[in-house]
């Protein structure tokens, strides 16, 4: 099974501009938690509510005049629609993230989701060997 068969079509995205307010009222009117940056349509970085909250709250940033550039991960980790599910799945587990941007011809055509895995029962095994590597707690504890 490929990719493209699972992959979430239905994106929003934000521009690098946009303010890190934006992006958590966006995170709660679509209950998710993480959004694509885009240029056009080319995939720039990724912004999730972690990061809102360690390199923006955290740090008492203004967030309605803070950029996304600011608190986004740039250069993402990517996909393409034609790999193989279980290649997913292993990116997703060996840099520990819960979702796959993918792209093709340098665009943002999708996102799949551990979530995405987990509902394909000749998958399940894959997406819980993902959600162990992904839960492992950090190395460096306060």
């Amino acid at each position: 099974m490929q990719v493209k068969d699972i992959m979430s079509k239905d994106l929003v995205s934000l521009s690098q501009d946009d303010s890190v307010e934006r992006a958590a009222q966006m995170m709660k009117q679509f209950d998710i938690g993480s959004i694509p940056v885009c240029q056009e349509q080319n995939l720039v970085g990724v912004v999730t509510d972690r990061d809102i909250a360690v390199r923006s709250v955290a740090t008492g940033q203004n967030t309605s005049i803070q950029k996304i550039k600011d608190v986004m991960t740039s250069k993402p980790v990517t996909g393409t629609p034609d790999m193989d599910i279980h290649d997913a799945a292993k990116i997703m587990s060996d840099q520990q993230i819960r979702r796959l941007p993918i792209i093709q011809n340098n665009n943002l055509v999708g996102i799949v989701a551990l979530g995405d895995i987990s509902v394909e029962p000749t998958l399940q095994d894959n997406a819980e060997d993902a959600l162990k590597n992904i839960s492992q707690p950090a190395t460096n504890h306060i």
